[in-house]
Parts: structure tokens; C-alpha cells; sequence
């Protein structure tokens, strides 16, 4: 197995347990923003540097949780390789750039492990090959455990009676977008984009209408500061808000969301709100990650100079990625 093959199927691979042709649940679809961190931990704590928040973003929140089997040198072996990888003009300095695109290559491939979690935890309640579409049908019965009755309706979701009637709606009008041939069924590209549509440009504008449905309840096409606040005070259950973290949220309003000053988010302001640019985090912590490892102060890694600190990028542990590649000869 080649190793671009073998890196791509550690990435996006996944070990699914039993799957039953019980309902699943939904995850909410509203999380405002779409925000996806690096990882899960804090940069600093305490003002002290925590470098389990560089494995994250190096490597994948899901992959760097397992590094507890590799010896530190055959950890830092494994990671020449994966500089490779990154150094795209192979000529032996890895520059911000190189480094930004790498860390966005390990988010999406975080994206695209969730959508195929889900895609084949469907195809296989459904009894199908890998390589078949997926039907709507097929989808509303697994997501929402329709009756016959309604399946025979699933064109029209209007027809649906119960409490996932606008959940069921949502869900129909992003499968239309995601199906980029029009045929009715989805790829796994394509599920990827229903899942994720924040990823696709033909799919991305279903996001703003969704927060808008959800927030701007005098249906005026904009968000004002009292509606984001009643927003964010709703999804706290009803429990009582210190007036101090509201006067926060109405401050980050005005000089961080109303960029054009008018009281009120419109659809660009929205967009700007519900899925930012990720550029400037990914800058940030390439650079970062040069500052750290930077020996000679050039502004480049070299491969010797990200080796030597290994610890900085995947510590000297295992990931499920480092396990699998320990079975092959090439390492």
C-alpha cells in the first residue's frame, strides 16, 4: 500500500460498532457559530504553554488522542515522514504557508471523518455496498424513524405531522442542494456536503437560512442585537444571564459582528458570523509552530529542526495512525 493511500485511510477511516435499525439522534443543526478549533484544549494554561493543543492541531484531535505507543524515536521517525508531506516543493524548508495548508488538510479530514461515520453507519443499517448512493427515503427512516405511511409521502415533507416536521423540512431542502446531479440520491461527497454545508459554495447559503429562521423571529431578513441575545439566552435553558457577560455579547455585537455600525447583522454579517474565515487561526498556529521549532531563526523548518523537537508536533506517543504504519515494511 502506498503511503498516500495508507495516510488517507488512517485519517478517515473508522471502526464502527453494531448498527441497529433503531432511530438515531440528531445533532442539533443550529451551533452558532460553525466553529471548528484546532482542538479542544486550551493553548495556554495558566500562562503555561499546553503542547497538547499543537498534537491536535498537527495531527487531528481524534488521532493525537491515541499517541501512547510509539518509543520517542520511532515517534520522531514517523514524523520525518509526515514532513515530507508537508514540505510540497521538496526542497527541504517547510514555509507558514506549507504548514497553514497541512493543519487545514487535518481539519477537513476531521470533516470528512465525521460525514463518513455517519454514511456508513447509514449504508449499513440499510444493507448497502459502500459504493452505493443513498436514497431520502432511506435517510428519513434511519433519522427519524418514519412510518410507512409517511415514506410513502417522503416527497413531500409538508406531510409530516409530528415534532420533527421542521427538522424533516430542513433536512430535505439541504439534501436537495447537496444532490449536485439532481437524481434524488446522494454520494458520500455529496452526504458530506448535507452534513457539513458550510464546505461547499452551492451549499453554504442554506446555513445563513437556517440561523435566520431560527434567530430573526420578525422575519425582517436581519438579526438585531436583541434577537442575537434572546438567541444566546435561550440556549441557556432559561437560567438567569449575569448582566455582565450580556453586556460582553452586546459589546461583540457592535465592534465585532455589525461591521457596517447599522444595529442590525445582515446576510453577510451572518455569513461572516456563522462561519468564519478559519485562515487566521491556521496562520497563527503555523506560525506558532516556526517560532517554536525555528532553530536558526529563518523563518523555515527543516526537516531536522522539526524531528528535533517532536515533542512540539506529536510528542513521543502513537497514534492510530503510527500503529497501523508500524505493520508495513517502508517503516
Amino acid at each position: 500500500m502506498m503511503f498516500e493511500d495508507l495516510f488517507n485511510f488512517v485519517l478517515v477511516g473508522v471502526f464502527l460498532s453494531a448498527v441497529t435499525s433503531s432511530v438515531i439522534p440528531k445533532s442539533p443543526s443550529n451551533t452558532r457559530p460553525i466553529d471548528r478549533p484546532l482542538s479542544d484544549e486550551n493553548h495556554f494554561e495558566d500562562d503555561e504553554h499546553n503542547i497538547e493543543y499543537d498534537h491536535d492541531a498537527f495531527l487531528g484531535k481524534d488521532e493525537a488522542r491515541s499517541f501512547d505507543q510509539l518509543t520517542p524515536a520511532e515517534s520522531a521517525r514517523r514524523l520525518g515522514i509526515i514532513y515530507e508531506k508537508i514540505d510540497e516543493d521538496r526542497n527541504g524548508l517547510v514555509t507558514e504557508e506549507e504548514l497553514g495548508k497541512w493543519i487545514r488538510h487535518i481539519q477537513k479530514k476531521q470533516v470528512e471523518k465525521e460525514a463518513n461515520t455517519q454514511w456508513l453507519e447509514h449504508l449499513a443499517n440499510q444493507h448497502l455496498e459502500s459504493s452505493s448512493e443513498l436514497r431520502w427515503s432511506d435517510y428519513l427512516k434511519r433519522t427519524y424513524g418514519s412510518t410507512d405511511e409517511e415514506l410513502e409521502n417522503h416527497d413531500d415533507p409538508e406531510h409530516l405531522e409530528n415534532d420533527n416536521k421542521d427538522a424533516v423540512m430542513r433536512d430535505r431542502r439541504r439534501w436537495d442542494l447537496a444532490d449536485i446531479d439532481r437524481n434524488g440520491q446522494l454520494t458520500k461527497e455529496e452526504f458530506t456536503y448535507f452534513v457539513h454545508p458550510e464546505e461547499a459554495v452551492h451549499t453554504r447559503n442554506v446555513v445563513i437560512e437556517e440561523t435566520l429562521e431560527d434567530i430573526d423571529k420578525d422575519h425582517d431578513g436581519f438579526i438585531s442585537l436583541k434577537e442575537y441575545i434572546d438567541d444566546t439566552v435561550d440556549d441557556e435553558d432559561g437560567e438567569e444571564i449575569d448582566p455582565a457577560w450580556i453586556a460582553d455579547e452586546e459589546e461583540d455585537f457592535r465592534e465585532e459582528l455589525d461591521k457596517n455600525g447599522d444595529g442590525k447583522l445582515d446576510r453577510e454579517e451572518i455569513e461572516a458570523w456563522v462561519m468564519p474565515n478559519d485562515y487566521h487561526s491556521l496562520i497563527e498556529e503555523a506560525k506558532h509552530l516556526i517560532s517554536e521549532a525555528d532553530s536558526d531563526k529563518d523563518g523555515f523548518l527543516t526537516k531536522s529542526e522539526v524531528v528535533e523537537k517532536y515533542e512540539l508536533f506529536v510528542g513521543s506517543q502513537a497514534t492510530d495512525y503510527g500503529e497501523l504504519l508500524s505493520k508495513h515494511d517502508e517503516f
